[in-house]
């Protein structure tokens, strides 16, 4: 039956982001099986696995329900579905969020008939609607599987987060993600909030009129920024964000509401600080935190080559103070001829973001203005060249990243351009329209991205898999195990 799930663990949803969007609801549909002919879903013959799990739905209200005498599913590209087990999930992540997903219906599995379903209604309760559960996976898991739905006619993208599969065992959510760093870095336990209150408060005396500050207090207060929070407590990784303008238009831009299809996650900086702003914020960070790691590039920012001009003078004046600390620089790596200056002057590593290694699908994504994709492969050369430490920002969705096609592609680049790397991502758009978007809906089946981390590993033994920024002493450290 279907019935309201009492979690034992805190309950995220309704989850207020997400229903922002959810609109007008459109009018009730009765239960209706996938036809095996239809464009959403491909039925294939179902060995029933042990250890399945229980769909979660959700009314109207966001009322979480589990649906018994089904199996849960998941997304594995479009039009292409798997059945959750123990064995292809994990125990839902510490600060992960579960979303209701309006517009849109649940499928799941049906053993009773062996074929994969879409849920329009209760099937207890006709006339009741359901609709789909997903989760925002924590910082350090890469989602496996995106969540199982079809979308109504005409409704709009989902806003900016990631959508991955979850299900219910027991009293337990379980989800489909991959560990892929065990850095409690953006832990939100240790990142108290009268902590880092205090720090807000003590920053402003020290740093009254430095408005970079003012900046990092609104995002942590306001908006939560874990890379914010963790410079007022002093701890890891500092955000330096620095850039109101970008030469992409990223179909899921974060703070760039011209560019996308759906409503922005926050707001992006309208001014640019100067050089002795950026360095009294990173001169601080570096004196409290031991290897400790400032970063240019931000999601509240468009892209810091946009700003060389303030950054290269503010990390010169980093330098001449101390050679202690990372200095990093999240980019599109769209410039080398401004790059370069910034390794002169003491830029110590970048991270490249980059959704596809296929030149033609990564400019359908980034549409670039005024640049290629051979300028971004040629800013990796000069950072390798350099002896840089390079990462690449893999925007990872499932269905999509571990084709055959991008697999190759990928293949080739590592060994043309032997990263240090990858930090795997989760791109934050949704999947469906991703799908569509990009692909018009035409996609082999993957190999699964379980499978291709594996296969990485086994092919390039010294690339690294990671979900952070890792500071000088880190990687030095790891080039001479190597």
């Amino acid at each position: 039956m279907c019935r309201p799930f009492r979690a034992k663990i805190h309950l995220f949803i309704p989850l207020p982001r997400a229903l922002a969007w959810a609109g007008m609801l459109p009018p009730f549909q009765g239960l209706k099986k996938a036809s095996p002919k239809s464009d959403i879903i491909r039925i294939k013959e179902i060995i029933m696995p042990k250890n399945n799990l229980l769909p979660l739905v959700a009314d109207e209200q966001g009322q979480i329900f589990e649906l018994e005498n089904y199996t849960a599913a998941a997304c594995c590209g479009p039009g292409n579905f798997e059945i959750l087990t123990s064995q292809n999930t994990i125990p839902m992540p510490h600060g992960s969020e579960l979303m209701f997903l309006p517009d849109r219906s649940p499928i799941v599995f049906n053993p009773q008939t062996n074929t994969f379903e879409t849920i329009f209604d209760n099937p207890y309760e006709p006339g009741a609607r359901l609709f789909p559960i997903s989760v925002f996976c924590s910082p350090g898991y890469v989602l496996s599987h995106v969540s199982a739905f079809v979308v109504e006619n005409d409704c709009v993208p989902l806003p900016l987060f990631s959508y991955g599969a979850v299900a219910l065992d027991g009293d337990n959510f379980r989800v489909a993600a991959i560990q892929v760093d065990r850095e409690p870095r953006q832990d939100l336990r240790r990142m108290p909030i009268s902590k880092v209150r205090q720090g807000v408060k003590k920053l402003e005396k020290l740093m009254p009129n430095n408005r970079l500050r003012q900046h990092l207090s609104h995002c942590a207060l306001v908006y939560g920024c874990p890379a914010a929070k963790n410079f007022f407590i002093g701890r890891c990784e500092a955000p330096l964000p620095t850039s109101t303008s970008c030469n992409a238009r990223c179909l899921a831009c974060l703070s760039s509401p011209d560019n996308c299809a759906s409503r922005c996650s926050q707001e992006r900086m309208t001014f640019t600080p100067t050089a002795n702003e950026i360095a009294e914020v990173a001169l601080h960070h570096f004196k409290k935190v031991k290897n400790g790691i400032v970063s240019f590039g931000q999601g509240c920012e468009g892209d810091p080559l946009m700003a060389s001009h303030v950054i290269e003078p503010a990390i010169q004046m980093i330098r001449q103070q101390t050679d202690q600390g990372t200095i990093n620089l999240n980019t599109n790596a769209s410039r080398p001829d401004l790059l370069e200056p910034l390794f002169s002057a003491g830029l110590d590593s970048i991270r490249v973001s980059i959704n596809s290694l296929q030149p033609d699908i990564y400019l359908r994504y980034f549409r670039p203005v005024n640049y290629t994709f051979a300028h971004v492969m040629k800013s990796i050369d000069m950072a390798l060249s350099h002896d840089k430490h390079v990462a690449l920002n893999y925007l990872n969705c499932p269905g999509f990243t571990d084709t055959a096609q991008e697999v190759s592609a990928l293949e080739q680049f590592l060994h043309q351009y032997p990263i240090h790397l990858i930090q795997w991502r989760n791109l934050n758009i949704d999947p469906l329209w991703y799908f569509s978007e990009l692909f018009d809906n035409q996609l082999e089946i993957g190999m699964g991205i379980a499978n291709l981390l594996t296969h990485l590993r086994k092919n390039f033994p010294k690339l690294r898999f990671g979900y952070f920024n890792p500071s000088k002493e880190n990687y030095m450290q790891d080039r001479v195990e190597t």
